[in-house]
């Protein structure tokens, strides 16, 4: 038998090891039925058939065909008990994705089968069937959610985090490739207007696969947060850099980027650390300043340090935010309060990789004048371009 034509198993409450036929487990008249007027219940009846026939749509999330049927007759039969209030309710539901979507595909169906030009139903019966999807899907999410958090909270909770910003980080890679070929025309001329949007597409894909990092390396204790030897570098190509990934947000908010440069400019140290510091600490800075400019300064201190700025002309750090600023993963006492980020991870991360320099991340802030973020590095120079 197919699954096309198989059956769902759908159960009476009473009797949950027992299969039997879909007409006989939706019947109206049956022992768990509330009172439901018969087109609502043959329009529920007839969205879990519709499910059923198209069982290849949650197939990627079943281990076969017939775990995916198996998972919707629970839904049918939890949807079914929630309607008639019974004391069991959903006790056999298996808490899992693939229950999830099947809950969300028969509501699909129901509305479906309910919206014009069909009858209108009774308002007061379809909110009892529509509280039914809903009280199964919460009691999914919750039990989902409780999950998640025992996972996150056991031995393997960190690997966990690790895996999921990796998944993430892979799809933003190829995206990040592709923006960038097509707005350097490798695949056909593009106008201005596209240009500029395909620079918002790679700065904020780019934003992301950094964010990915930042949580790869928190995960992993930072100890991989700076390459392991110093290497010579250019700082004026990681300031121009840092300035031509932030462009496009910078000129949809009206704003100047400035770059200043040392004059000595190849330096011997860590590029990728100090580049992904600079551009954490340039794209908050665009974030908090709605007029002016945001400025990145390399300034040499002596043959061996420099140090480094950005600086912006936003509203500032309120001062009931500087004493968690730092901390990951912080929560903000109120909606709109200033945070370097949603899960605070940005700014962490820079303080970790300016601390893995040797260095010390400070800040500078007056409310309305500004913030101004500032470290200072070691960097001996470099003997550029290096002898053969």
């Amino acid at each position: 038998m197919t699954p096309e034509t198989q059956a769902i198993p759908l159960t009476h409450s009473g009797e949950r090891r027992r299969a039997v036929a879909p007409s006989s487990a939706w019947d109206p008249d049956g022992p768990v039925a509330p009172a439901i007027a018969p087109a609502l219940w043959n329009a529920l009846r007839e969205a879990v058939e519709a499910v059923q026939a198209d069982w290849h749509k949650v197939v990627e999330d079943a281990a076969s065909p017939d775990e995916a049927l198996a998972h919707l007759a629970c839904v049918a039969t939890s949807v079914r008990e929630v309607l008639a209030d019974a004391e069991e309710c959903m006790s056999d539901l298996p808490r899992t994705v693939l229950s999830r979507r099947l809950v969300a595909l028969v509501r699909t169906e129901f509305i479906r089968r309910i919206s014009p030009p069909a009858p209108p139903p009774d308002p007061a019966q379809l909110i009892l069937m529509l509280n039914a999807f809903e009280r199964v899907a919460a009691q999914l999410e919750s039990d989902w959610a409780r999950h998640l958090a025992d996972r996150l909270s056991g031995p393997d909770g960190l690997e966990l985090v690790v895996e999921v910003a990796h998944d993430i980080r892979s799809p933003l890679t190829s995206i990040l490739f592709l923006a960038e070929t097509l707005q350097r025309a490798r695949s056909g001329p593009v106008n201005p207007v596209q240009e500029r949007q395909l620079g918002l597409i790679y700065s904020a894909a780019f934003g992301l696969s950094s964010m990915a990092s930042d949580v790869i390396e928190l995960a992993r204790g930072g100890d991989r947060l700076v390459d392991l030897d110093p290497i010579p570098f250019s700082v004026a190509d990681i300031l121009e850099s840092v300035r031509d990934i932030v462009q496009p947000i910078a000129e949809e908010k009206g704003l100047e980027v400035r770059i200043v440069a040392p004059p000595t400019d190849f330096r011997v140290g860590h590029p990728v650390a100090l580049s992904r510091v600079l551009l954490n600490l340039t794209t908050n800075a665009l974030k908090f300043t709605n007029e002016g400019y945001v400025e990145v300064t390399a300034r040499e201190l002596d043959a061996e340090h420099t140090e480094f700025r950005v600086r912006d002309t936003g509203r500032g750090i309120p001062p009931q935010s500087m004493a968690t600023l730092f901390e990951p993963f912080r929560r903000r006492q109120k909606q709109g309060e200033y945070a370097f980020s949603g899960s605070g991870l940005g700014l962490s991360i820079c303080r970790k990789l300016v601390e893995a320099m040797a260095s010390r991340l400070a800040v500078e802030t007056s409310a309305g004048a500004g913030t101004c973020f500032h470290f200072s590095l070691r960097l001996p120079r470099a003997s550029w371009p290096a002898p053969l």
